[in-house]
This record gives C-alpha cells, sequence and structure tokens, in this order.
C-alpha cells in the first residue's frame, strides 16, 4: 500500500511517497522539497498573507500532481500543519482553500504533536544511542527540542523561535551585508529569554550530544562534505558525526559574509541562504551554553516520524 505524507513547514513543504512492504518496512518511491514561505512577511503577525496562500497553492498543485502520477489517493494522504498555520488567525481559510484547489486534507498538529514525530524520525534515521540527547529540528517557525534517547523521550518542548520569526526580527531589509556583532548579541540575549525552561531540563537530565534534525544541518553536512571530499553525501545515509571544529569553520564563514558570498559557499542552497545565519547562532548559543561538544545530524525528521506511526 502506498502512503504520502506532506509536511508543511513555514519555510518549505516536504513530499515523502513511500509503499509498505510485506515485513511492515517501507520503501521510499519519492521525495521532494520545495519553497512555500508561507510564513513570509506574516509569521510574526500571525497570518498567511495572500502571496504566501499563492506559493503554497503552486506547491501543492505540484505535490497533487505527483501523488496522481504514483497512484496516491487522498485518503492515503497525510498532511501535516506546523507553526505558521499553527498560529494563523485565518488558518481555516487556508485549510479550506488547499482543500477547494488540491483535495489534500491538512491536519494542524500541536507543538508537542511536532516534537514527538520529530524524535521518532531521528530514531528512525539511526541517530540516537543509549546516551541522553538533545534532539533539535530548527524549522521556519518554530523549534523543537527533545530530550531524549533511543529508549524514550525524557522531556520535549515546541518554540516560536524558528528561522523566518527570528531572520525578519534581527536581519531585517538589507541582504548585502553581513550579519553584525551586535545583531548577534541580541539573538544571544533573546535565546537566553525563551529558552529557560530548556536550561531546566537540560539540568535535569545531561545530555552528553545535539543531534540536529534536517534542515540547516542537513546543509552543514554539505558544506563539510564539499569541503573535505569535493562532494555531497550519500542520499542513503541518514545519519552523520559532524565535528564541532566543522561546525564552527562553517559557523565564521557564514556570520562574515553576505547573502551572494553565501551562495557561492560549496553545498549551499539558495532556500537557506538566510535563515542559515540565525539559525547557526542559535546552534552556537545552545552548544556553548550547555558545554555540548558532539553533534549528531539526522536527514530524517517530522514526515519520517509520522510514516513510522501509520498503522
Amino acid at each position: 500500500m502506498k502512503q504520502a505524507i506532506i509536511d508543511l513547514g513555514t519555510n518549505t513543504f516536504h513530499l515523502l511517497i513511500a509503499e509498505k512492504q510485506f515485513d511492515a518496512s517501507y520503501t521510499t518511491l519519492f521525495r521532494e522539497s520545495r519553497p512555500a514561505k508561507i510564513g513570509q512577511a506574516g509569521i510574526n503577525q500571525g497570518v498567511i498573507t495572500d502571496e504566501g496562500i499563492d506559493r503554497a497553492l503552486t506547491v501543492l498543485r505540484y505535490f497533487r500532481q505527483k501523488l496522481d502520477e504514483f497512484g496516491v489517493s487522498t485518503d492515503q494522504v497525510v498532511a501535516t500543519g506546523t507553526s505558521a498555520i499553527r498560529v494563523a488567525r485565518n488558518q481555516q481559510a487556508f485549510i479550506d482553500r488547499v482543500r477547494e484547489v488540491t483535495g489534500i486534507p491538512i491536519q494542524v498538529i500541536s507543538g508537542a504533536q511536532e516534537a514527538d514525530y520529530i524524535y521518532r524520525g531521528v530514531r528512525a534515521a539511526g541517530a540516537l544511542g543509549e546516551q541522553t540527547a538533545l534532539v533539535m529540528d530548527i524549522g521556519g517557525g518554530s523549534v523543537e527540542f527533545i530530550l531524549g534517547n533511543v529508549s524514550r523521550i525524557f522531556w520535549k518542548q515546541s518554540f516560536e523561535i524558528g528561522g523566518q520569526r527570528l531572520l525578519e526580527r534581527f536581519m531585517p531589509g538589507d541582504r548585502s551585508v553581513p550579519i553584525n556583532a551586535t545583531s548577534i548579541r541580541r539573538l544571544h540575549n533573546y535565546f537566553q529569554e525563551q529558552l529557560l525552561p530548556l536550561t531546566n531540563g537540560i539540568h535535569q537530565y545531561e545530555p552528553s550530544v545535539l543531534v540536529g534534525s534536517s534542515g540547516t544541518f542537513d546543509t552543514l553536512v554539505d558544506m563539510w562534505y564539499m569541503h573535505e571530499r569535493g562532494h555531497l553525501p550519500a542520499p542513503e545515509q541518514t545519519a552523520f558525526d559532524l565535528p564541532v571544529s566543522e561546525f564552527y569553520r562553517a559557523y565564521e564563514q557564514l556570520i562574515t559574509r553576505n547573502h551572494d558570498e553565501r551562495m557561492k559557499i560549496p553545498g549551499m542552497i539558495e532556500l537557506r541562504a538566510d535563515m542559515i545565519v540565525v539559525a547557526v547562532c542559535l546552534i552556537d548559543y545552545i552548544l556553548k551554553t550547555y558545554g555540548l561538544k558532539q553533534i549528531t545530524t539526522s536527514t530524517y525528521s517530522l514526515k519520517e516520524g509520522v510514516l513510522s506511526q501509520l498503522p
């Protein structure tokens, strides 16, 4: 039986089409991510703009074509709405419009559900062991933190401090100049203020490794591979141990270059060229504040977690 998962993120929409095998495992038939940027210009006001709705419909019409191509009916589609849709005042109008144009039904999930699916996706990637990990997923609208290991979750919380929100708040306007030291300092102060519940969780469970889920972490791995080996990693590899020294090499590049200069870094993609700056500032804050000296990354995230929970 074929199943499709659509993750309607604040910045990016992801489609995964998979087929269930006799042993209950899934074979991936198709996967693609496309920018929809439904949070752009409206995320901090709690609205999906008309332009954002148009971009969403363009991507979802394409996804619907792919569903038809692979013979997946809409009752075999799980489409999850996350932060931007979760907080939008025009949430229902957006969901109705998508249903009317594409036939795709959207279910909005809570931040706690999102964190749970991310944990399950990261676990399915083989990125967790017996040691306690801090799992981190940086989305455009929210950031999920999960404290746990391969066996269980100890603590989880979703924070509405995603990359698009941070970008509009701390790096507005001119992309022809790099982020400045004042903005980085303001970001760190903001993280300190917003992440008090995480600090309490860290003190209680004492994680020894940061496990980064997809998105920014995928791009950091791509940059590392291009720098050291001159090629991208094999697509079938789902977990990586990213040296902290390599993270800081990339961090220095990203915070000292403007948009056009960042686009010239091997491994960079247009979709992440701006948001990755505030994202690496957050990763830097987490590593230094909580004394974490090991980074593992998972290419799996929410959609693989949803797939793992299907009956």
